[in-house]
């Protein structure tokens, strides 16, 4: 039983109350992001709860770490939109299952680990454009519908917007100071509740974006004819969802880390994305991810452990079977105010104050990757392309830094001592260092400090080689470990040099 119980991490110890808080303003966060995300995708509203609550329970019970809240987040919805409209809700649902699938086998081939090679700036950028969009999109509850056109709020409907938004803020700002016992964010939510309730006042509420009220998400088998040519229309939308899923969710998890100073495991939360994915495909839901606005709300709620996920998933449940009539009268503007207070608790502004310390090419990574997530809103695409430009510079850095010593011993043999490693990115530094014409007779090319890893590097030294050989000449090369001597016996076909062998002098690998 306690192996059990170490599995899901409730080995810990839990406070119940923060959690459960936690738990229900998590919930009251996620209600209007994912209806309004279903109806954008063309969705029915419903689609968009059980998509929350497929996705917050799996993930909640058996995800890669306590504290990290999924749903039907916005990131992966998007992707859906085109096939929505192409082909309907079916095809749809088709997707979802598919992209359940390849995260599950990224998550069995252990690949989430490789979430560790995106670079600091890149985190940066990803995290700061996410902050832009939760802010930006907050505007929308400032609009409303007229001949089917969205038309900015004026008079006094934008003033009492504004009033509430804004008294929102205040209180999440100031409760705090008061005491931290209770979530500000739910005491937010509840004042301007009351307040609206008891003076009747006129403004929009979660009942204007759709009803909620519903049963149990039915089990359903997506309707699609199970054909070769099917899996040729779902396919990329679901490899496109399952990347943009797994992106957004190691790099919350990751964040989730930093700020909690412990570890997740980034190939359980693959395998919990995939099943909450391949459930929400049989059960009527519109799939999603990790949610980093979502996820703050919990962690600065004070929660640690698991149960204020599920606690938020079966909150979500409650309200669509028993409690849509009092959620649907919460007025919009409290959770404007809760949704803008989250994005700018989300920026990372302390990487303003790096912008004095970090390279130039750190900073550039970081506004590319933050402009691509504002006007793309493709996060698997930003941090792909920041990645890239990360690995290009510190290749052209790592080109740079390679330099040889040069001397000639007594016997007239002279040696050109590496430092630095030759790959792709050095060869032609290093092919610029040689004089084949003038060199004597015999030269030693020692990598004691230096290490050729891979196929140029092999290239380069076959070439050098044939240079020296052209003017009669003899290449040793000395000090080789072992991983690049059985590289270049590997390349035994297309090189052509001396291994010096040297037994008195053994090089630690």
């Amino acid at each position: 039983m306690q192996k059990v119980l170490n599995l899901f991490d409730f080995k810990q110890k839990v406070n119940y109350k923060t959690e459960i808080l936690a738990g229900l303003t998590v919930a009251m966060t996620m209600i209007p992001e994912s209806l309004s995300f279903a109806i954008l995708a063309g969705f029915p509203p419903l689609v968009g709860l059980y998509g929350a609550f497929i996705m917050g329970i799996i993930t909640a019970i058996f995800g890669g770490r306590p504290g990290l809240i999924s749903g039907g987040a916005g990131a992966t919805v998007i992707v859906l939109i085109a096939l929505m409209n192409s082909h309907g809700l079916e095809y749809v649902f088709g997707a979802v299952a598919i992209a359940g699938v390849i995260q599950i086998i990224v998550g069995l081939l252990k690949l989430g680990k490789f979430i560790r090679l995106v670079p600091q700036p890149v985190m940066y950028g990803f995290v700061n454009g996410l902050a832009v969009i939760i802010f930006l999109s907050q505007f929308e509850q400032f609009k409303t519908k007229i001949n089917g056109q969205a038309e900015w709020l004026s008079g006094s409907p934008f003033l009492i917007m504004a009033g509430l938004v804004a008294l929102t803020i205040s209180i999440i700002v100031l409760f705090p100071k008061i005491t931290k016992a209770i979530p500000a964010s739910l005491v937010a939510i509840i004042v301007v509740f009351a307040v609206v309730l008891i003076f009747n006042i006129d403004t929009r509420q979660v009942m204007d974006i759709a009803s909620i009220s519903g049963s149990l998400p039915p089990f359903h088998i997506p309707e699609i004819p199970f054909t070769l040519e099917t899996l040729q229309i779902i396919l990329p939308y679901g490899l496109i969802m399952a990347a943009v899923g797994l992106t957004e969710g190691l790099l919350t998890l990751n964040l989730v880390d930093e700020i909690t100073a412990t570890k997740g495991n980034s190939n359980r939360e693959c395998l919990a994305q995939g099943t909450a994915n391949i459930a929400n495909g049989f059960f009527y839901g519109m799939g999603g991810c990790p949610m980093i606005a979502q996820t703050l709300v919990n962690l600065s709620a004070g929660s640690r452990a698991r149960l204020s996920g599920i606690v938020a998933a079966l909150t979500i449940l409650v309200i669509i079977l028993v409690g849509a009539p009092v959620i649907e009268l919460v007025p919009m503007a409290a959770l404007t105010g809760v949704m803008i207070m989250v994005a700018i608790g989300t920026f990372e502004w302390a990487s303003f104050k790096a912008f004095t310390k970090m390279p130039k090419s750190d900073i550039f990574v970081m506004l590319v990757v933050t402009l691509i997530t504002i006007f793309l809103h493709n996060l698997a695409l930003a941090v792909l392309i920041g990645v890239i430009i990360s690995a290009l510079v510190f290749a052209w850095e790592s080109a740079k830094r390679i330099r040889a010593r040069k001397y000639i011993d007594a016997n007239g043999v002279k040696h050109y001592e590496l430092f630095g490693p030759l790959f792709f990115g050095s060869t032609t530094a290093f092919t610029e260092k040689f004089d084949p014409q003038n060199d004597p007779n015999e030269i030693i090319i020692d990598f004691a400090e230096s290490r050729i890893t891979d196929m140029s590097a092999i290239d380069a030294v076959n070439k050098i080689t044939e240079r020296y050989a052209s003017f009669g000449k003899k290449v040793h090369l000395k000090h080789l470990s072992p991983d690049c001597i059985t590289l270049l016996q590997n390349a035994e076909a297309i090189i052509d040099v001396n291994i010096m062998e040297d037994p008195n002098y053994k090089v630690v690998p």
